[in-house]
């Protein structure tokens, strides 16, 4: 089994600047409640089957596996009534640790988000100047629930 540590950290848009060019994400949510998710995802030419378990806010159980490009082509074509995500994923390594930054786009347009993945909960890291409050805590930023209730239709924004 697989675990997951994360962060998650808002972004200021005026600091940030990509270093490397970004890549499409499009990932489909064929099953989330209870804190479990089921989702098909692309990036660039990869797909994986992803299934999550939250534990809590920043530790998750994560199953992720590659499977063809075309299966997850179909399969984001047939359900693509189901809540989804599209965003550009751009990657930096600072001081050592990488760093995911993703720009939302389509209903969550307005946000970027940058996340770490960690060791442990408590390994420490450095901050780069272009983050802003931290978000692990608040569920509404989990991709899961971004797909269900985009950015755009919140009425109380950070």
């Amino acid at each position: 089994m697989g675990v997951e540590i994360e962060r998650k950290f808002l972004v200021d848009k005026n600091l940030f600047k990509p270093s490397v060019k970004g890549e499409l994400v499009h990932q489909v949510y064929l099953k989330r409640n209870n804190g479990r998710s089921v989702r098909v995802r692309i990036i660039g030419t990869n797909a994986f089957i992803t299934i999550k378990n939250t534990i809590t806010a920043m530790v998750k159980n994560e199953f992720e596996y590659a499977i063809p490009l075309q299966d997850a082509q179909e399969m984001i074509e047939i359900f693509k009534d189901l809540p989804a995500i599209k965003k550009i994923r751009y990657q930096q390594v600072i001081d050592g640790n990488e760093w995911v930054v993703d720009e939302f786009l389509g209903e969550n347009e307005g946000l970027l988000m940058a996340e770490i993945e960690l060791p442990s909960t408590s390994t420490s890291f450095s901050k780069p100047a272009w983050l802003l409050k931290e978000v692990t805590d608040d569920f509404r930023f989990h991709n899961s629930s971004l797909a269900a209730l985009p950015f755009k239709g919140w009425t109380e924004k950070p």
